[in-house]
């Protein structure tokens, strides 16, 4: 198990910000006089956003020289409000060659997003298209003008 070394504090601007900019009007993650009527007391963090924190979590680890094939098995157990802050950690499933690309080959990981109590918020599994290590595209580096 990887335990992914960032964690990241979600706050009232990136729920808004985030419903705003994927058209999310459902007003539980942006009017807390709503929310308070729920059953949750409070905004709940947009869970698009939360796929996207906890995955992007773990692409320092697992896919930083990938391409994402997709999710599976997406699971929201605990609600994520404003103020937590998120880990995540995953695990390889399996691993095979590519049969269409000889130079890559596919990864299935699962990935559990939790809190700071260590509650869990959110798993998936993930499968992911990887170069091999003779293989992966070289990063350019420029250098400034003189």
């Amino acid at each position: 198990v990887m335990r992914h070394p960032l964690g990241r504090t979600v706050t009232a601007t990136d729920n808004a910000w985030f419903a705003l900019m994927t058209v999310n009007m459902n007003p539980i993650h942006f009017d807390a006089h709503y929310a308070a009527q729920t059953e949750f007391g409070r905004p709940l963090m947009n869970s698009a956003f939360t796929i996207a924190l906890v995955t992007g979590l773990s692409v320092a680890d697992v896919s930083r020289n990938a391409i994402n094939l997709g999710w599976d098995e997406v699971r929201m157990p605990a609600p994520l409000f404003e103020g937590d802050t998120v880990y995540a950690q995953s695990e390889v499933l399996a691993k095979r060659e590519s049969q269409s690309r000889p130079t890559m080959g596919i990864i299935e990981i699962a990935t559990t997003g939790y809190k700071q109590d260590g509650t869990v918020i959110m798993t998936f599994r993930r499968t992911i298209l990887v170069y091999k290590r003779a293989h992966v595209p070289s990063r350019p580096l420029p250098a400034p003008a003189k």
